[in-house]
């Protein structure tokens, strides 16, 4: 856009005042010439100025009609770019698109840049990851800070919420305890919890617990038999005594369960638990009562204020490490950059297959924006008033066009000196 200041203009209005010299010269040269009847040089210089004249005002008329009626007069095919602006752009839209759009050439230019090494070798350079990763880490803090975090944490909670619901819990467990009992892996859960259990009885403070339990309910529902029995041996005893045995009895029963494969406690627990992951597949009633179990837990107000808070764990997180100039989040960038970079440096079968892709994407890409730039162009043209359009051309080409009125003048002239001579020739 051009300023009252554009030098563009004064120069324009300079080089028209010297055309408008030339041709007011000539006009002078061509009537003193004629007062002076046109004898002797006055003949020469009346033939080079009248031809000169005709020269000057043919060019001017040509150069003025490209952007205006000459001196406002409706004479045909003048204002020549003002009248045909819808047909030029029309005509700079296609010209843009056949020869600066065209798929294949574009495509070309591209194939011999050879985007893939080139990004390999920017990328390869620390500074250059660093500058990414940089820049990555700036609109991620300004990203979370413009974010409304009470519609995130609704968001969150709904879609958490709204997915948990959806979830089938009942078909989910069953899968999970096939995956437990395959290659016998609920098998070694059994012995590991019958060893707990065996190492919990073989301790002296369960004993004695088991021994309390057997003496005080001995005295609440025997108590004469009780007190019979101390006169012969300590009810405490024979309750210590009880629970050694029942610990025992109860070690041997789980030795022998971990000890043989094919233990009818085995056999059990294995149907017990393939029925159970059938029914949890199967069964509507079962798969009815675990749903229910978990909308009461989707309900409940503390797991509500766990969901609700993710998202503020979340955002507190990423804003605190990203604040930092030592983010842990953006030095893994910067190193997955440097790394990405090498790799497509070292690998050529890789710079092959990204130069492929973005070929591939570039020509889609080039398919897809030839009409609308087109039409683009074409619009932006149309929409622009005639008269600033006329001025734009007029200081981008009108020095040029003043000079074609320079040459017009001068060669008229020379024009009209050979006509005179030659007409001369031709008397004698």
């Amino acid at each position: 856009m051009n300023t009252p200041c554009d030098p563009r203009r004064a120069q324009l209005r300079r080089l028209k005042a010297y055309a408008l010299a030339m041709l007011l010269a000539m006009l002078a040269g061509f009537i003193v010439s004629h007062l002076n009847d046109e004898r002797g040089i006055w003949a020469w210089v009346g033939a080079f100025c009248e031809a000169a004249t005709v020269g000057a005002l043919a060019d001017w008329f040509a150069v003025v009609a490209l952007f205006r009626r000459p001196l406002n007069l409706p004479i045909p095919h003048t204002a020549i770019i003002p009248r045909n602006k819808e047909r030029i752009a029309d005509s700079l839209a296609v010209f843009v698109r056949d020869h600066f759009l065209e798929p294949q050439a574009l495509l070309a230019k591209l194939k011999v840049f050879d985007p893939a090494t080139r990004l390999g070798e920017w990328l390869s350079q620390p500074a250059q990851a660093r500058m990414l990763a940089g820049m990555a880490r700036g609109w991620a803090v300004q990203a979370l800070d413009l974010l409304d975090e009470a519609a995130v944490r609704r968001s969150i909670q709904g879609f958490v919420v709204q997915q948990l619901r959806q979830w089938n819990a009942a078909a989910t467990a069953g899968d999970l305890l096939g995956l437990l009992t395959a290659d016998n892996r609920h098998q070694r859960v059994l012995d590991e919890g019958l060893t707990r259990i065996g190492t919990w009885l073989d301790t002296d403070s369960v004993r004695q617990q088991a021994s309390a339990l057997i003496v005080r309910y001995i005295r609440k529902e025997w108590p004469k038999l009780a007190s019979t029995v101390d006169w012969v041996k300590p009810v405490d005893e024979i309750g210590d005594s009880l629970a050694d045995r029942l610990a025992c009895a109860a070690l041997e029963e789980l030795q022998a369960v971990l000890s043989q494969p094919e233990h009818p406690l085995r056999q059990d627990y294995a149907r017990w638990l393939g029925d159970y992951m059938r029914r949890l597949r199967e069964d509507p009633a079962l798969a009815n009562r675990v749903d229910a179990l978990k909308q009461q837990m989707l309900d409940h107000p503390a797991l509500q204020d766990y969901v609700q808070g993710l998202w503020q764990r979340v955002h507190g997180f990423l804003r605190e490490d990203l604040a930092r100039e030592d983010s842990a989040l953006a030095g893994h960038l910067e190193r997955s950059l440097g790394q990405l970079g090498a790799a497509i440096s070292r690998d050529p079968a890789l710079r092959d297959a990204l130069n492929q892709h973005m070929l591939a994407g570039a020509g889609k890409l080039t398919n897809r924006l030839r009409a609308g730039v087109t039409t683009h162009i074409a619009q932006t043209v149309k929409g622009w008033d005639e008269e600033k359009l006329v001025e734009q051309l007029e200081l981008s080409v009108g020095r040029d066009l003043q000079y074609i009125r320079f040459n017009g003048t001068l060669v008229g002239g020379l024009i009209g000196l050979l006509l005179h001579a030659l007409t001369g020739w031709l008397r004698f």
